[in-house]
Order: C-alpha cells, then structure tokens, then sequence
C-alpha cells in the first residue's frame, strides 16, 4: 500500500535537498570486439556500443518522467582498452576516437574504460595505452581513463606509479588551453571497483555480464537535512540518522536500476550508495560533517566525522538494496563540492588532511587542483602515498590530481558542471621523491593479503 508520507517525504527531498540519481551507467564487455585488425576492431566497438546502448538515453529520460527522479547522467562504461590493444595492436587512440564518435552517437555524458590493469606487472598492450593516455584524453570530450596500479593481493607497481605521474602532468600539458581538463578525466587507483558506475574512474570488469546496468545515487543534501532537523542528539543518535536517510536514499536507486534493467532487457548490476557531492549549494559532504558540528571542514575532528558518515552510509544503504556495489561510502572532491572548495579557499583544508580523510572514505585525493610547475615524480610520490593507504586497508583509493599549467597557489580553475571550480592548492613539503619514485619494483602486498 502507497505511504502518502512517504510520497511527500521523497518529492521534498528532490525538489528541496538535491536528491537525485547521479548516473545510470550501462556496463558492456567488448572482449568480442577484439580483433588483429585494429580497425576491424574499433568497427566492431562501434557498432555494439551504438546498439546495446542506443535507448540508454531515452529510457532514462523516460523513468525521469514516470517517476518525477531526476537522473543528471547517462554513461558507459566499458571492457579495459588495454585487453583489445594488445591483441590488435597500433595506436591506441584509435579506440579512444572510436569511444568518442559512439557516446556522441548514443548521447551519453562520459564514457569509461580507457584503462589499464597494472597492478602486478605490465602485460602486452598497457604500456602503449598508458602513453597514449595524454593524447586520448586531449582529442575527445567524452572519453574517461583510468588506471589500476596496486591492489591489497598485488602490492603497489611502482614502475606503473612512475609512469602514471609522468601521464598526469602530460595530460594537463595537452589540455593547458581547456583548464588542464584531461587531467581531470584520469584517474589512478588502488583496489579499482569492477562495477563502478561512477566517473572517471569507471570500467567494466572481466568478471562482469557481457551487458548490465549500474546506478549511483547521491544526496548529501538530504542528509545535511535531516541532521539539521536534530540539532542537540547525541552522535549515537546522528549515526542513525545518517543510516535511516541512507536507506531511503538507497531504495530510490534500486527502483530506478531495477526498472531501467526491465525496459532495457539487461541484468540489474548494482546499486553505488556513495553521497556524491556537486558545487550546487546544498549538496555538499563538506557541509554534512560542519553540520555534525564542526566549524569548517578540514578542523581538528574532521577524519573522525567522516568515518562515522561513511560508516553509518554503508550500513543504511545495504538494507535497501540486495546489490551493493561500485565505491558505496562518501565522497570527498575537491572542486566537486562547494563546501570543501570554500574550507580550501579559506586555507582549513589542506592536502594533508585529505590523504587522512582518505583512510576513511570510499575513495582518494580527488579533483584536487594543484601547482602547474609540480613535478612529475611529485606526483608519482603523492599517488605512491595514497595507494599505500588503500593497500593496509583493504579499500580503494585513488589520485586525480590536476596540474594547473602556468598557475599557482591561490589561484582558480574553473571547469564547469559537475566538475566544478576550485583554488590552486599548495603542496607544503617541496622536498624530493625522485630517488624513491626512480628506484622502480614493486612495494609487496602486506600481510593481510594473505587470506587464503
């Protein structure tokens, strides 16, 4: 039986807090699209993207209609280039044209798996993707990258992290007249999610169905809300708030992915609980842990507020949906959140404490703006650093950093949408890696990988 309530409880929520649906992302396997003929293969990717996802668009537009659910994004993510490079071998960015010209095909606003699994060794195909990565990204609007370099079972490649900070300021380089954006498209992992529907970082497993449907959820709005409604309780109290909220969120998610797979005739995947934040006021992560009660993000208290949301996060979202998948936690981008780009601004929030909050949260130093003049084996060291995290832990980190090419501290970039804007910010410690980053190898798996 209907709840009126309730009704009127989620048509508050997203007219009022920001609730929306981040992304439904179609997930498709391109391992048959592999061919010695690399254009022979880019023809055949073409072809089954355009066809499995050509009423993607149309059917999410159409529950947004029936339900009333915005849905901000349509994505795709696909099979890790990498695999097809090395069978057809040539230049890579041929796939990542082809990637381009079928999400303009189909409508989607990203597109996902120019990627690249690296974390034990380098197998035929990923060195050439990885050096194409800058270009790639340079040359297409649509297309994602990203790149797995460690893992809790592998260790940490150093060699790969050495050649991914290299990759990084390249693509800033490339796209220094486009607000360094290509950086911003690239993401380097630790423990990289299979199922993640979110970008940039998303790509479609090896161990996933040949085509599947996976949704992201978000609203930190709804959550800072509901805090809000009870100033005085205890933390106890707060945390079941957060769980009580998350569950309600969750349940949207599974409607829209359950119903989006029926219309499409694909398999449900996941449901992505993360709280996505975007630079709208309202509907900020940053703004939930000041309303748990700390002056300003980035303050004494801040790593600790975030485990507790994190944490009560998960345990809501997983009774609401019977797939939990992808990232599922809370988010904390820079430049993607208004309240972390104020407490930036306002020098409360350093990197620092990000790659502390990042023991805590469902991913890693993202969308982080950062001196154009940084080194490359700076880079390398501080993605070293967060995979470590990831590594002892069990849990995925990530770096997309974004050198701002030509600028400096205290300065902006300003990407647009989802992306946002933010300050330059200033990495403190000006100290050398490069002995260390140039020393190569492999940092071994901890014990905990020994599980078996």
């Amino acid at each position: 039986m209907l709840n009126t309530k309730d009704i009127l409880e989620t048509i508050r929520m997203i007219e009022d807090e920001n609730l929306d649906i981040r992304t439904i992302t179609m997930g498709l396997s391109l391992l048959d699209c592999a061919d010695a003929d690399i254009e022979r293969s880019c023809e055949k990717v073409y072809e089954k993207i355009t066809r499995c996802a050509s009423r993607l668009v149309p059917t999410g537009e159409e529950i947004e209609r029936t339900y009333g659910i915005p849905i901000i994004n349509k994505r795709i993510s696909v099979t890790p280039i990498a695999l097809l490079a090395a069978v057809s071998g040539g230049d890579p960015v041929k796939y990542a044209l082809t990637l381009e010209k079928a999400s303009q095909a189909v409508g989607v606003n990203f597109i996902g798996g120019y990627s690249a699994l690296v974390h034990k060794g380098f197998a035929a195909g990923d060195r050439e993707l990885i050096a194409s990565i800058p270009e790639a990204l340079a040359c297409t609007e649509h297309v994602c990258s990203s790149v797995n370099i460690g893992s809790t079972k592998a260790g940490i490649n150093m060699d790969a992290v050495k050649l991914m900070g290299e990759t990084v300021k390249r693509a800033a380089e490339l796209t220094k007249d486009n607000n360094c954006i290509g950086a911003a498209k690239l993401v380097v992992f630790c423990n990289a999610p299979e199922d993640n529907p979110f970008m940039a970082g998303a790509f479609h497993g090896i161990g996933e169905p040949d085509c599947v449907i996976n949704v992201g959820v978000s609203g930190p709005g709804v959550v800072r809300a509901a805090l809000a409604k009870n100033p005085d309780c205890d933390l106890s109290e707060v945390a079941d708030i957060i769980k009580k909220t998350a569950f309600k969120i969750t349940r949207m998610g599974q409607l829209v992915g359950t119903v989006a797979s029926e219309k499409l005739g694909v398999p449900f995947g996941i449901v992505d609980l993360s709280l996505a934040p975007t630079p709208a006021v309202g509907d900020s992560v940053a703004h939930i842990l000041e309303e748990i009660g700390l002056e300003i993000c980035g303050t004494h208290g801040t790593t600790a507020a975030l485990a507790m949301l994190n944490d009560a996060v998960k345990k809501g979202g997983v009774m609401a949906s019977s797939h939990v998948g992808g990232l599922s936690g809370a988010f904390i981008p820079v430049s993607e959140d208004a309240g972390m780009i104020h407490a930036a601004r306002t020098g409360d929030l350093s990197i620092e404490k990000l790659e502390a909050m990042t023991a805590v949260c469902s991913v890693g130093l993202d969308m982080i703006i950062i001196p154009g003049e940084t080194s490359p084996a700076t880079i390398s060291a501080i993605i070293a650093d967060e995979a470590a995290i990831g590594m002892v832990n069990s849990k995925t980190t990530a770096v997309r950093m974004i050198p701002a090419i030509g600028k400096k501290p205290g300065e902006e970039l300003e990407f647009g949408g989802l992306l946002g804007s933010g300050p330059i910010m200033a990495l403190h410690n000006d100290r050398s890696s490069e002995k260390f980053i140039n020393r190569g190898g492999r940092i071994p798996a901890p014990m905990q990988s020994l599980k078996n």
